[in-house]
């Protein structure tokens, strides 16, 4: 079968290393060359990989990607010049392996340069199709609804100069949504992007890790649940398993092979932030991810950090401006942590997201860009330095 997985645009490599890791076929000249705003009509956004399995791979990919947003199956692929030619090419498709006619659906349609071009169109021809083969039409919701949980068998219809492309997803709820984060603070971040962060850095889960800027605590989570070698989806529900097809007794002998893979050694791993309602909520998401024993938050404003012994990695999300404080100058900050970092962490890596290179280098740190990513509607890039003790220029 052929799956694909959509990621934030600019983690398609680090998520084409875990479907490697996890001895997947991945198909790379699948991983996209255009530039990281580009959206891909039907759902499929620039940032994706595909690959080859079975569906058991299909469960395996769900339950243990870090980075990913979905994992679509490539359901049907034909040529659809007439509404009449779709609705017959989608009729021929399994759908009885995927969906029983009583579960909802909702459609996501994007047409491109095809001789049919009226979304809602295409999409009454597919339902069409579905009670064709099923012997009744689902019931219909509306797309937007898909992430709500409440159980939808999401289906995209992609047509591109008369070619139409029908894919399922077998995820839900997006990826990100590992069940732990109910508490969050200002500008959260994604629990996909932390991971990234954390992969992009090239932090061995072995050595200490510091985010003195942690927000609800999702990039020390992470990086916790990563050097546990916790399968992040152990703890929710999947599209997939409503399916007729869908095998209980595989997910859970993946469920329990999963909980054989925990690291001999640990890291040390400290979170902290000026906010004390922050640090409350990064608490109470670590309780529930189950790695609150293994991280250590205090609630300090950055001058007063005090890094575990390293060297080690400062991977951080630090305020930006663009939609925590605009009007803020943020230079000054920015300084104390360079003067931190160069007192307090010589010989560490230390990775920043923001922006631009004009305010990463108030830190009077070289930093090089490592990686580029799109999210929230916002370019940002990740920034990479080794502290080496003492103020270099920009």
């Amino acid at each position: 079968m052929d799956f694909y997985v959509v990621c934030t645009p600019g983690l398609e490599p680090y998520t084409a290393w875990e479907l490697k890791s996890l001895g997947l076929k991945v198909d790379l000249l699948s991983l996209p060359v255009r530039s990281p705003d580009v959206r891909d009509g039907a759902g499929e956004e620039s940032g994706g990989i595909a690959f080859q399995g079975t569906l058991k791979d299909l469960y395996r990919a769900n339950l243990h990607l870090r980075t990913a947003g979905r994992v679509l199956v490539r359901f049907g692929s034909f040529k659809a010049a007439s509404f009449a030619e779709l609705r017959h090419q989608a009729a021929r498709l399994p759908w009885e392996q995927f969906l029983t006619a009583g579960r909802p659906v909702a459609l996501r349609v994007a047409c491109h340069k095809s001789r049919l071009y009226h979304q809602a169109a295409v999409a009454e021809r597919v339902i069409g199709a579905l009670g064709d083969r099923l012997g009744q039409p689902p019931p219909v919701r509306k797309a937007a609804e898909e992430d709500d949980g409440t159980g939808p068998q999401l289906i995209f219809v992609r047509l591109v100069e008369n070619h139409c492309r029908i894919s399922l997803d077998s995820s839900g709820p997006l990826l990100h949504r590992r069940g732990y984060r109910l508490a969050t603070a200002k500008a959260p971040l994604r629990e996909t992007l932390a991971c990234g962060m954390l992969l992009a850095s090239g932090w061995e889960p072995v050595s200490p890790l510091l985010d003195p800027f942690c927000g609800s605590g999702t990039i020390a989570i992470e990086g916790a649940l990563l050097a546990l070698n916790k399968a992040p989806g152990r703890n929710r529900t999947f599209s997939f398993m409503d399916w007729p097809a869908f095998s209980k007794e595989t997910w859970q002998a993946l469920l329990a092979e999963a909980g054989r893979g925990r690291r001999a050694r640990e890291p040390l791993i400290q979170a902290s932030d000026r906010d004390r309602g922050a640090v409350r909520a990064a608490r109470e998401n670590a309780e529930r991810a189950g790695v609150a024993d293994r991280i250590v938050f205090s609630c300090r404003a950055v001058s007063d950090v005090e890094p575990p012994p390293g060297p080690g990695w400062v991977v951080t999300n630090p305020p930006f401006g663009l939609r925590v404080s605009p009007r803020n100058d943020l230079r000054n900050l920015y300084a104390v942590l360079g003067k931190i970092l160069q007192t307090k962490c010589p010989g560490w890596q230390v990775a920043l997201l923001g922006p631009d290179r004009r305010l990463v280098g108030q830190t009077g740190l070289r930093f090089a860009e490592k990686a580029a990513f799109r999210t929230g509607g916002l370019a940002v890039k990740l920034w990479q330095t080794r502290v080496e003790g003492s103020a270099t220029s920009s």
